[in-house]
């Protein structure tokens, strides 16, 4: 019996296109209501919706998802008829989701992104001046990668297993191999190297360093390979992505990398002049004296200008890297991370800091220069005084003889 009520009632669910079709089918369409109307009348509605509920397990098609089944007194047939109401696409708590829907939403093209490897942390160090890259070299012979330009300010070290370290066809993203790019100035950029080991890594580059800080500077950053990516490269926040990452790639993003944590050091070094020199003015106001030694200001000058020709000529801030001139790829790379750590940006603001703490040694230095011009004439004005009173003893000796 429970069949027959199921199967009368799934067919008519299916025949909603006919319950309100013209008139000329009106009369088929009397006799399924009253057909309804009669399941309704025998049955309550929970009953009903049981019926549909258990729809499922026969071998009749499902209701559409897109349809509720609802009641509503006809006029037109003057008895409770059952009809099929369309709505609009909605999803109900009980209907299923797939896990493509999921992955779609979570994606903006509607695909699974499988082609992108782990990511390589690249980390960079800045705790000393100068670094003897010879002496490293000469410790390290294994895991010295030969250079592929004429920069000899820096050096590239390998370590782990790799297949391949200049290829195009093996990736450093997934592997157990890291490189350590140190240069002369102090910068020691890591690639690929966790966390817990990056102490002893550094501890290699300390046994030839010299000129150690009291505070190590650090940052970080994060490289990307994807192989299917459509372009060479593309940036983005803290990363860079690559299609692939070899030698050249590395030597590439550590010499940005190092110039900008080596700039952000000597920017720190020009903020500490600014300040001192804006607290001797501010002195000068508040008590109209001048009380800084000779000796300290020229400490000053001679800090500001070793600064200053440490930017320029150790960090090689305004030369070209060799493979970025070779290779338009790397050109690409070298480019955007300027950009991306605004060096450019950032020596204009340290040149604009120099300007002023060189405007106030001169400043300064006249002041000094006055201040021993005028101890000198004092001098000569005593030395002038005291030849005045040794003549006038001298006369009046000589006239005190005569007498």
């Amino acid at each position: 019996m429970w069949r027959t009520i199921d199967s009368s009632a799934l067919r008519a669910l299916r025949l909603r296109s006919f319950l309100f079709s013209s008139s000329s089918a009106s009369s088929y369409s009397s006799s399924s209501s009253c057909s309804l109307a009669s399941i309704c009348c025998s049955s309550s509605f929970t009953t009903l919706t049981t019926i549909i509920t258990h729809s499922h397990s026969h071998s009749f098609p499902p209701i559409p998802p897109t349809s509720r089944v609802s009641f509503s007194d006809s006029h037109h047939f003057g008895s409770p008829v059952l009809r099929c109401v369309s709505s609009l696409p909605t999803l109900d708590w009980n209907d299923a989701v797939s896990c493509s829907e999921v992955d779609a939403e979570g994606n903006d093209d509607g695909t699974v992104d499988q082609d992108t490897k782990p990511s390589i942390p690249v980390r960079a160090f800045f705790f000393s001046t100068s670094v003897d890259l010879k002496s490293l070299v000469e410790q390290n012979k294994p895991n010295f990668v030969p250079p592929s330009s004429r920069m000899t300010n820096y050096v590239v070290l390998k370590f782990g297993d790799m297949r391949d370290s200049g290829g195009s066809g093996s990736f450093l993203s997934g592997s157990n191999g890291c490189y350590m790019v140190v240069f002369q100035y102090g910068s020691i950029v890591l690639f690929n190297v966790p966390e817990h080991e990056v102490d002893g890594y550094l501890k290699i580059v300390k046994k030839h360093a010299s000129g150690l800080l009291p505070e190590m500077r650090k940052d970080e950053y994060e490289v990307r390979e994807k192989p299917a990516l459509s372009t060479w490269m593309q940036g983005g926040l803290d990363y860079i992505m690559l299609q692939y990452l070899n030698i050249d790639g590395i030597r590439t993003i550590g010499s940005v990398l190092g110039q900008s944590i080596a700039l952000d050091y000597y920017g720190r070094q020009v903020d500490g002049m600014v300040a001192e020199f804006t607290d001797i003015n501010r002195e000068m106001e508040a008590t109209g004296k001048f009380k800084m030694q000779r000796k300290k200001l020229f400490q000053l000058v001679g800090k500001a200008n070793s600064n200053l020709a440490d930017v320029i000529l150790k960090l090689g801030l305004f030369e070209r890297s060799d493979i970025a001139w070779k290779d338009a790829k790397y050109a690409q790379i070298w480019e955007y991370l300027r950009d991306e750590f605004e060096l450019t940006q950032r020596f204009a603001s340290l040149d604009f800091k120099l300007k002023f703490v060189e405007h106030n040694i001169r400043f300064l230095q006249e002041i000094l220069q006055n201040r021993k011009s005028d101890f000198l004439e004092w001098l000569i004005i005593a030395l002038i005084g005291a030849e005045i009173l040794l003549s006038l003893y001298d006369i009046v000796q000589r006239s005190a003889m005569k007498l």
